[in-house]
């Protein structure tokens, strides 16, 4: 199930352009192209589905597995002190995209980042350079 509306959508169908740093049969992991740091990772569902109250339990385990691994490789490869995981549930929640997801964001000692950030493009070299490293 998808919806041609929906960016997500458009980015696991290989229609909009992505960083992808890994994938499996139900999720992906993209660079997020507004990052709160370096290495700031979204998983979703391949699925659509808008939000964390209509995602099935499958596909909720296998986005959370799959943050997981993501979390691993940006204390490996990155060198991030910690991560926070993150999922807005709804426009009061600051949910932007209406298609699931959780952002994985990398933590560094020392640095600025006080939650909520507010999107900004980032650097698209800088995004596309650390989600090369992610992807190994």
């Amino acid at each position: 199930m998808t919806d041609s509306d929906c960016i997500f959508c458009q980015i696991v169908a290989g229609e909009l352009p992505a960083t992808r740093v890994a994938e499996d049969e139900r999720t992906v992991a993209f660079m997020d192209i507004s990052p709160a740091t370096r290495g700031h990772t979204l998983v979703i569902p391949r699925t659509h589905v808008e939000d964390l109250a209509a995602i099935g339990p499958e596909d909720l385990a296998a986005c959370a597995h799959m943050a997981q691994r993501v979390a691993a490789r940006q204390r490996e490869v990155l060198g991030a002190d910690g991560v926070n995981l993150l999922n807005a549930c709804g426009q009061a929640a600051w949910q932007t995209v209406f298609h699931f997801h959780i952002h994985v964001i990398p933590r560094y000692e020392g640095d600025p980042l006080r939650l909520p950030w507010t999107p900004a493009p980032g650097d698209p070299d800088e995004i596309r350079a650390a989600g090369e490293e992610l992807a190994g």
